[in-house]
């Protein structure tokens, strides 16, 4: 199921950032997160495809998305320039971040 995270959901079920200063990954399964905004165009190709892929990972993978127009801290705290940004979490590591509309087989 997709979620959209506030900086309080984003905190809570990904990585308090606030809290700890090393990646703390608060999650219990691999999460892709999508930073996106309603004006992107790229954005809006990549959503539907998130939609799908979190209804074909569910329960396997947790799928959020994080409106960098409304969530302005929270894009920032990641450096988030540009959208779309996907931030692929696994369940133990670092997190990874990749920019631009990608194909959906990646």
């Amino acid at each position: 199921m997709l979620e959209h995270l506030t900086k309080q959901t984003f905190q809570e079920k990904v990585y308090n950032y606030e809290k700890n200063k090393e990646w703390k990954f608060e999650g219990d399964i691999p999460a892709v997160i999508d930073f996106w905004a309603p004006w992107c165009g790229p954005c809006r190709i990549v959503g539907p495809v998130i939609d799908e892929l979190s209804t074909e990972y569910s329960g396997k993978v947790n799928f959020y998305k994080v409106n960098t127009e409304e969530e302005q801290e929270l894009a920032s705290a990641f450096g988030i320039q540009s959208i779309p940004s996907i931030l692929f979490i696994p369940k133990d590591g670092q997190p990874q971040m990749a920019v631009g509309a990608l194909p959906r087989r990646t």
